[in-house]
């Protein structure tokens, strides 16, 4: 990593809430009872990090659309009571984001509403508030670079002056053909060598971000 930092873009579910457990396992069960059994690990490979919008293509194209929109029906019910019954905040993050001085923004393939629910919920909103893009803003979710470019235009910043913090293939993905710089959180699910590659560095304690943010 070289040359100054405009932006540090986060994303959101396994880098500052630790939602994807969550996901993961109503994923598994609703694939179960609804015609597609899925293992975590292929849910984990093939859905975490994309936007909802491709995920339930996928599922509307396996299971067929009435399947799917009862999938992601009764996804949003689980999902909302498992965050208020569950939820935490990534360890370290809150720490992270107390000393962080750089210009920052969360960009997901959530929903508004749904980044509005698990950041509120975990004491992260303010810190972001007012600086959150959702790929329903864009016509392509990650792995394309849409999300991330969209947030750099907004925020005001150089693509190639922006730090990508993400936990999926799916987003370094699309960090590298946004032309960014990225560091892979690979403490949660992911492992480490599907976030590996160029314009890349991997991490496993979100406390090491400050560190690698001010070495870059």
């Amino acid at each position: 990593m070289a040359g100054a930092i405009e932006l540090v873009i986060f994303d959101c579910d396994g880098v500052l809430v630790d939602s994807e457990r969550l996901a993961v396992r109503l994923f598994v069960t609703l694939g179960a009872e609804l015609g597609w059994p899925l293992t975590e690990s292929e849910v984990i490979e093939n859905f975490i990090g994309r936007s909802i919008a491709s995920n339930f293509e996928d599922i509307a194209s396996r299971i067929g659309p009435s399947r799917a929109a009862l999938w992601q029906e009764r996804f949003g019910h689980l999902h909302r009571e498992a965050v208020d019954a569950e939820l935490t905040p990534v360890d370290g993050v809150l720490e992270v984001l107390d000393v962080l001085r750089l210009p920052s923004c969360v960009a997901s393939g959530g929903r508004h509403e749904t980044m509005r629910h698990t950041l509120g919920r975990t004491g992260i909103y303010p810190f972001f508030e007012g600086r959150i893009f959702s790929a329903s803003e864009v016509g392509r979710g990650k792995p394309a670079p849409d999300l991330f470019l969209h947030a750099a235009e907004r925020m005001g910043a150089d693509p190639s002056a922006c730090v990508v913090v993400e936990d999926s293939k799916y987003g370094v993905q699309a960090a590298r053909a946004a032309g960014m710089r990225a560091l892979g959180y690979a403490g949660g699910l992911t492992p480490a060598q599907w976030l590996e590659g160029p314009g890349t560095t991997v991490f496993h304690d979100m406390r090491e971000l400050p560190r690698l943010l001010a070495e870059a």
